[in-house]
């Protein structure tokens, strides 16, 4: 701990705002995760509970709880099913309305994911200015040095500036991780709003 104070001080002024930028990254990292998580669970059981209707062709049933529901596969699966009367629908017509509702789920699933990309970037030219700020700091001070302290000096100098890019390294490296990682969770919930579309149109066509 006291270690990582030292470093933590000695990387100078830059080292605080890098730490704001990793600390905003990994709080919305986390809501995201859990928003995620509590949306695909809630989609996986709205359209368990939808299943019933579809294969008793209960389309008003459907409308309902689309109109009802907060789960974005009960607002497709509804879409779909208010285009359909009777036995007879056009397929491309259901689809399309399904479709609607896929692009109207897709950007709250991936709202603020992006912003992890441009936080890691940040922190990394953040971590990169303070050492150069460090460097011209040292090299300026090294200038009006005695020659003998020179060398000390500098090297101890370089060694602090660097903490900033060490710094700034450190805090882009796992929000990339967790960029990734939701970028890749929201993809799985796209795909399976649009398998549960696909569902229910063979489902229906049976």
């Amino acid at each position: 701990m006291d270690t990582i104070i030292r470093f933590f001080q000695d990387g100078g002024a830059f080292m605080y705002p890098i730490a704001c930028v990793l600390a905003l990254g990994l709080a919305i990292a986390i809501e995201r995760f859990i928003f995620l998580s509590a949306a695909k669970a809630a989609n996986r059981k709205a359209f368990d509970a939808m299943v019933p209707f579809i294969k008793k062709k209960q389309f008003d049933a459907l409308v309902k709880m689309g109109d009802d529901a907060k789960a974005p596969v009960c607002r497709i699966i509804g879409a779909g099913a208010a285009r359909i009367s009777g036995d007879t629908f056009d397929r491309d017509d259901v689809a399309y309305a399904m479709e609607e509702g896929v692009m109207e789920a897709t950007p709250r699933l991936e709202k603020r994911t992006p912003y992890l990309a441009t936080l890691a970037n940040i922190a990394t030219l953040m971590g990169l200015l303070g050492t150069i700020i460090g460097l011209i700091a040292a090299f300026t001070a090294v200038a009006n040095a005695d020659p003998s302290e020179k060398a000390t000096l500098l090297s101890q100098s370089i060694s602090v500036a660097m903490n900033t890019t060490a710094f700034g390294l450190i805090a882009a490296i796992p929000l990339l991780l967790c960029h990734a990682l939701l970028q890749t969770k929201t993809a799985e919930i796209v795909d399976s709003l649009e398998m549960a579309g696909v569902k229910f149109m063979n489902m229906i066509a049976r």
